[in-house]
C-alpha cells in the first residue's frame, strides 16, 4: 500500500468517531483546488520505508482507545491492494471510513458487497456537465453515476460532499447536483480555503468571488434529506 502518512488522532474525519486518518499516494483526478497536491502527484512524494508497518503498529497500540480509521488520499480506490489493506484494519477491530472520488465503481462494488467498510464519503466534484472541467482530466461520467447509485443503494452509511469553489461552481450547478442526488441521505458543502493547492493559478479565478452557502443549502434541501456546511479540513 502506497501510504504518504497518517494522522494519529482526529475528531473530524470520521463523523462521530475518534479515529486515525491514513493518506494514500496518487490520484487519477487533477482538481485545481486540491489541498493535498503532494498526494496527488506521486513523483513529488518520496517513498517512505516501513510506513505501513508503522501505521499498523500504531493501530495495535491504540486498540480500545481509537474507534475507527479513515482512509483518504489521493484516491484510495486506485491502490491495487486496498481491499487487503482494509481487511487487515478490520481484523484489528476498527471501524473503517473510506473517502473516494467515485471513479472506480468496480472497486466500490466489491467493498460494498463484502461490507468491508462502515462509512463511505464520496466527493461530488460538480454538476455532470461541469465534471471534466472541474477534475482537470477526462472522466467517465457514467462510472461516477454508477458509484453514486452503488453508495445510495448499498446499505452502508454514507455522505456526499462538494468543496464549493467560487469561479468553478455556481448556484445553478447545485440545482443540477440536487436533482442528480435526489433522495440521498446526506450531502455536505465544504468551504473552499485559499491555501496550498494543486494549481496556484486558480487564485486569479477565485479572487473577489463568493457564493452564499446558506442559500445553496436551502436550495439543496428540496432534494436531499440532510444538508450541512462544514469547513474543508
Amino acid at each position: 500500500m502506497r501510504i504518504g502518512g497518517f494522522q494519529k488522532m482526529t475528531l473530524i474525519d470520521y463523523p462521530g468517531k475518534l479515529a486515525t486518518t491514513v493518506f494514500t499516494v496518487g490520484c487519477n483526478f487533477r482538481c485545481s483546488f486540491c489541498h493535498n497536491p503532494e498526494l496527488v502527484l506521486p513523483e513529488k512524494f518520496p517513498p517512505l520505508n516501513n510506513l505501513e508497518a508503522e501505521f499498523f503498529q500504531h493501530l495495535s497500540r491504540r486498540k480500545g482507545k481509537l474507534e475507527g480509521v479513515c482512509i483518504t488520499g489521493g484516491e484510495p480506490t486506485i491502490q491495487p491492494d486496498l481491499l487487503a489493506f482494509i481487511k487487515k484494519i478490520k481484523q484489528l477491530g476498527f471501524l473503517v471510513k473510506l473517502d473516494s472520488n467515485g471513479s472506480q465503481p468496480e472497486v466500490l462494488e466489491k467493498i460494498i458487497a463484502e461490507k468491508l467498510v462502515d462509512f463511505i464519503a464520496m466527493d461530488i466534484k460538480n454538476s455532470p456537465a461541469g465534471y471534466a472541467r472541474t477534475v482537470g482530466t477526462t472522466v467517465e461520467l457514467q462510472k461516477i453515476k454508477q458509484s453514486v447509485k452503488l453508495i445510495m443503494e448499498g446499505g452502508i452509511d454514507y455522505e456526499f460532499r462538494t468543496t464549493v469553489v467560487p469561479g468553478i461552481h455556481g448556484e445553478k450547478d447545485f440545482e443540477k447536483i440536487g436533482q442528480w442526488l435526489e433522495g440521498a441521505k446526506a450531502y455536505y458543502l465544504q468551504e473552499y480555503r485559499e491555501r496550498h493547492i494543486l494549481d496556484a493559478s486558480l487564485k486569479a479565478q477565485t479572487s473577489g468571488k463568493t457564493l452564499d452557502l446558506g442559500k445553496i443549502k436551502q436550495l439543496l434541501k428540496v432534494y436531499v434529506k440532510k444538508v450541512g456546511i462544514r469547513e474543508n479540513s
